[in-house]
């Protein structure tokens, strides 16, 4: 028995369906519409669920922190625990218009490079995740241990250096503003002498 003209061919029907429908999500991964901004001129994101603050470019952060989380990719995951811009130069003696001479440009730079080697951690870490009293311990990307801890107030406190503001975004890079600088003693010694105002 011949079939007709109008019927469909159960097989070739379910294989252009599963086609089409692997060509709308291979299209929506592609967008990354679950990833999209809700709103971004609010400076408020929302990202897996929640709601997340979003700094503008060298807000908040200063021009040093600015310079520091430019070196990081943003599409990665990583904490960074960031000096202030006031413990930029009360600890290490950046100042912006010496700095950002031209003659100390490089000089700037592999101390920022140092920073950011002290300072980020390549996971996620909100100040949430981080239960109170209880101390955590992760290895920075230069290898120097942060012991992470959260006091009383709810401000976190990494090597006993206090956090200003907790839990900003730069992409996926979670931003947390510190009084002070991580670093080791090597590096601490060798940045002394430049702000000390040696004789």
């Amino acid at each position: 028995m011949r079939r007709g003209k109008n019927t469909i061919d159960p097989v070739k029907f379910v294989c252009v369906l599963v086609s089409i429908v692997f060509t709308f999500i291979l299209f929506i991964s592609i967008l990354k519409i679950h990833e999209l901004p809700v709103k971004k001129n609010n400076a408020i994101l929302s990202w897996g669920g929640k709601k997340i603050k979003s700094t503008p470019k060298d807000a908040k952060v200063g021009k040093f922190g600015g310079m520091v989380i430019e070196m990081l990719p943003e599409d990665l995951a990583f904490t960074l625990f960031l000096p202030s811009e006031k413990a930029f130069e009360r600890d290490l003696g950046l100042r912006l218009n010496e700095s950002l001479a031209e003659a100390k440009v490089d000089d700037t730079n592999a101390v920022l490079t140092r920073v950011l080697g002290f300072s980020a951690l390549p996971r996620i870490i909100y100040s949430e995740n981080v239960v109170s009293g209880e101390e955590i311990s992760y290895d920075s990307l230069s290898g120097f241990t942060l012991l992470i801890v959260k006091d009383s107030k709810g401000s976190l406190v990494v090597n006993g250096v206090r956090s200003e503001m907790v839990d900003l975004r730069r992409g996926k890079i979670v931003v947390h503003v510190m009084d002070g600088v991580l670093m080791d003693a090597e590096f601490e010694q060798s940045v002394r002498p430049d702000f000390s105002g040696g004789d």
